[in-house]
């Protein structure tokens, strides 16, 4: 006796599956992800995870030798947002960035503070890419 199922496995034929073929992905909708090496962007989040990570570490040690008052996780979100943006404002964040994706370059050549070149007016966001 068969259990009553409520679906069933068919063969489809041919004609239907190439109706519904996948569409072409739009390439002017995520230029960066055509434009730049799927490696490299491998690589700079592993390193992003990586410091996110330093820094929740750095922190917890911190407040559990009593060096860091915190009242609440609010406060917490916030130094944590602070440590990462200071890190990354430094030339000392940004060149780990780059050298976790192969780059040795010296200090004093890393742009701090690099001019976003909008080909067509700003981004969707306005003048920043927030």
């Amino acid at each position: 006796m068969e259990k009553n199922r409520d679906f069933q496995i068919v063969a489809a034929d041919k004609k239907s599956l190439s109706k519904r073929s996948l569409a072409k992905p739009d390439h002017a909708a995520t230029p960066f992800k055509i434009v730049i090496d799927p490696k490299m962007r491998m690589d700079l989040r592993r390193a992003l995870i990586d410091l996110i990570d330093y820094h929740d570490e750095a922190l917890a040690e911190h407040f559990a030798e009593g060096k860091l008052a915190l009242e609440s996780y609010k406060e917490y979100i916030e130094l944590f947002a602070r440590s990462l943006k200071e890190t990354m404002e430094s030339r000392e964040g940004v060149s780990y960035l780059l050298r976790s994706v192969g780059f040795d370059v010296p200090a004093h050549e890393i742009n701090l503070e690099p001019k976003l070149r909008w080909k067509k007016g700003p981004g969707a966001f306005g003048a920043s890419l927030l």
